[in-house]
């Protein structure tokens, strides 16, 4: 979570920039995101040049050419705003627009950054704005890939807009518990269908780098396959597209499948069952048009509602034996329309569904106070629901507020991973306890619904009261002793 301090830097940046001329909390975040980047790859380059001088070797992979040395955040930083203003609109722009370029591309595509990037716009309108601007994020340390997420989220933050079509973005914690549960290995296609700055990719990539860098890194082609075939993300918002393959690209990720598409819309793409795993926090808000939706998807749940046809899309994304884990709003776990009835029967009968983590409706504050469930199954066409794990999250090690306040020992996301990765010690646990089994029949019998609250059970404290006959005496009592306390100040008046 970002520090007051950080919160405080960037807030003055903001300031400068909206003073400057730059009005729309967009193109500042695309800004100061093209900035950071140049500020982190001057940090690579510096971190790359130190091992070469350790090791006494050539440096690796240099991300600036000796003859581009000029180009480098450390050297341009110190220049006046005219010549600063510059270098940077003529020379240093242009350069980043060309990184992933590779020359033995026949069809001079580049990478997936590169793409993006092209269409890409250098806006800052003056040399003082600029020179402003660097001066204040020179003093913000970016060597920590947590602090550039950190900066991602804060600045996505103060979008005014922030859920304009159903979108916010998910808490970096909730992101990693989703990782870890599902636990992705070297052989997964990873997908995201609604990717945003690629927060579920980059976090997947940093559980593969931790848990199988071995088999990541073990040769040219497995290196090819994580950097290129790993992952898969999606999205109609070309903003987010260029912030999140840069995000990538900063953690290491060369060239991911970053693309524009409208996932729930008709097109020719033959994406169905290409994917073992997805991993997304899709749009609720809003209704499509019947006659621009997929018609594949129309057939699985004929409805209008994003969130039901996104459940449905996953469905067919994933291939058999694939694994899902997705947030969904409450009202998909407990709808009685004839549309949500139907897409829990398939969840439940003709799928897998594993587990329900019913988590406080705090947890996306400040951009949204809507109650959500990470929804976790498998796709087998076949079925295979046994039992359904449900698990009633009261508290993720945040305050519930619009602060968000930082309260660690108040969290219950290590408790979750440990009794998933233990859940042959569930079922013993009765339906009173933080978390809990329930049979496929209970759940058809309840008409599907998947909300924690039909089948949580609550214990009352059993509170024993006097018989009506004692107590109508004690007040018999009480008027006597009324009337004497009366009588006696009576007496004191008379």
């Amino acid at each position: 979570m970002i520090t007051g301090e950080l919160k405080s830097k960037v807030d003055r940046i903001w300031d400068t920039m909206w003073s400057g001329g730059i009005s729309n909390p967009l193109s500042v975040i695309e800004q100061l995101t093209y900035l950071l980047f140049i500020k982190r790859l001057d940090e690579l380059q510096t971190l790359k040049e130190r091992k070469a001088v350790r090791t006494g070797a050539p440096i690796e992979a240099a991300v600036f050419a000796a003859d581009q040395d000029a180009l480098r955040w450390s050297r341009f930083k110190e220049l006046a705003p005219e010549p600063m203003f510059e270098l940077v609109r003529d020379h240093v722009f242009p350069f980043i627009k060309t990184l992933g370029h590779n020359d033995d591309d026949p069809s001079g595509n580049g990478s997936t950054y590169t793409h993006h990037m092209k269409d890409a716009i250098f806006m800052m309108p003056a040399p003082r704005v600029l020179a402003n601007v660097v001066d204040q994020l020179d003093a913000i340390d970016m060597a920590d890939k947590d602090t550039k997420g950190d900066l991602y989220e804060y600045m996505l933050g103060k979008i005014a807009t922030a859920g304009q079509n159903g979108q916010f973005r998910t808490p970096r914690h909730i992101i990693k518990l989703m990782v870890d549960m599902t636990a992705p290995t070297p052989k997964d296609l990873i997908c995201d269908p609604a990717c945003g700055t690629a927060g579920f990719l980059i976090a997947a990539s940093e559980y593969l780098v931790s848990h199988h860098s071995d088999a990541i890194y073990k040769d040219a082609s497995a290196r090819l396959r994580f950097n290129a075939g790993t992952f898969h993300g999606y999205d109609f918002d070309n903003t987010m597209l260029r912030i999140g393959s840069m995000n990538m690209l900063l953690h290491g990720v060369e060239n991911p499948d970053i693309r524009y598409k409208d996932s729930l819309a008709q097109t020719d793409d033959n994406d169905a069952e290409r994917y073992s795993l997805i991993l997304a926090n899709p749009p609720f808000a809003g209704s499509l048009d019947h006659e621009s939706t997929a018609k594949d998807l129309q057939q699985i749940v004929k409805t209008k509602k994003t969130e039901l046809l996104f459940v449905a899309l996953f469905m067919r994304l994933l291939q058999i034996g694939g694994r899902a884990a997705v947030i969904v709003p409450d009202g998909v776990l407990f709808g009685s329309s004839k549309a949500h009835k139907a897409l829990r029967k398939i969840m439940v009968e003709d799928q897998k569904l594993e587990a329900i983590v019913s988590m406080p409706s705090g947890v996306f504050k400040p951009y949204a106070g809507v109650s959500t469930a990470i929804m976790f199954f498998t796709k087998t066409n076949s079925g295979g629901t046994g039992q359904v794990w449900f698990y009633d999250m009261q508290a993720d090690g945040y305050s519930l507020d619009d602060k968000r306040t930082p309260q660690p020992d108040k969290s219950d996301l290590p408790d979750i991973l440990s009794r998933w990765q233990n859940r042959e010690g569930e079922a013993a646990r009765k339906r009173t306890d933080r978390s809990f089994l329930v049979p496929k029949a209970d759940i058809a019998g309840n008409d599907y619904d998947l909300s924690i609250n039909r089948y949580k059970e609550v214990v009352y404290e059993a509170v024993e009261h006097d018989p009506p006959k004692v107590i109508l005496e004690r007040m018999a009592q009480l008027e006597v002793e009324i009337a004497k306390g009366r009588i006696q100040l009576e007496g004191l008046l008379g």
